[in-house]
């Protein structure tokens, strides 16, 4: 009976470890030609990012396959502030090794550019095994152990580089709004979600950031990294090429044809 029990309650505990979000009515589901992935949504917001700082440095879809493998294994995809030693961050950059600063490493944006920018010193990153052009950089114990991720890497690169149209989905409960306490006692409010959000793609993008579509893959870019940071900046709708999204569709739902929603720049509300 004692062995019964204990093996029921490690079963519990890995469904709620493998899938945390299903209970609190929230998460994503990725969807491409590829195949399809489930994440919460710190993960896809961190899995947005990579494939944003790629775009602003123009890199090639083979770079951003090997990030998302790379973070798979080091986090899986999750901006620790701990890890083996000083190791912190999506990519368990040391600060001890040159990385930069314990601040700056849990900074996605700047942990994705770091790991770029080495990347690309790899002579024939493109064309390398992936496990050999990841540990070229990483320098890990046991560099083989990328090249399980692989499949993972190029479902999320074909859905966050915006090559896949209306490839992600996520959806989370409405928020409850409740007026801050600043708000309550001087009349100041927050900026509304979409300004949040607009600033928050030109800390991703760069200074030229924008949501308009100068074309279709940006615009699916742009679309993906909104609906990923839907919950952290408060949006309910993104729309864009014939398609809109709403937070509240739920996970089968996802985008809809929408005739309304323009081609020329992605709408965030």
């Amino acid at each position: 009976m004692t062995v019964l029990a204990v093996a029921i309650t490690v079963g519990i505990f890995s469904l709620l470890n493998r899938a945390p979000f299903r209970d609190l009515g929230e998460g994503c589901k990725i969807t491409t030609p590829e195949g399809s992935l489930e994440l919460e949504i710190d993960q896809a917001q961190v899995a947005s990012i990579i494939a944003a700082v790629a775009a602003r440095r123009k890199l090639p879809e083979r770079a951003v396959v090997i990030a998302y493998a790379t973070g798979i294994q080091e986090s899986k995809l999750v901006n620790l502030p701990y890890g083996d030693r000083d190791s912190v961050g999506v990519f368990q950059q040391r600060p001890s090794q040159g990385w930069g600063t314990p601040k700056q490493l849990t900074d996605p944006v700047y942990a994705t550019g770091k790991f770029f920018s080495a990347l690309v010193k790899v002579k024939n990153y493109r064309k390398l095994p992936l496990h050999e052009a990841a540990q070229r950089v990483q320098r890990s114990a046991d560099g083989s152990a990328y090249a399980q991720h692989e499949d993972e890497g190029k479902i999320l690169a074909a859905a966050f580089t915006g090559r896949v149209p209306n490839a992600v989905n996520c959806w989370f409960p409405a928020p409850t709004r409740t007026p801050t306490a600043t708000a309550a006692t001087t009349g100041a409010t927050s900026p509304p979600p979409a300004d949040k959000a607009r600033r928050g793609l030109v800390h991703a993008l760069g200074s030229n950031a924008t949501f308009d579509a100068t074309s279709p893959e940006y615009g699916w870019l742009t679309a993906s990294w909104a609906v990923a940071h839907a919950k952290k900046f408060g949006l309910r709708q993104v729309r864009y090429g014939g398609q809109a999204w709403k937070s509240d569709n739920g996970e089968e739902e996802g985008w809809k044809p929408d005739s309304g929603a323009p081609k020329s720049k992605v709408e965030i509300s």
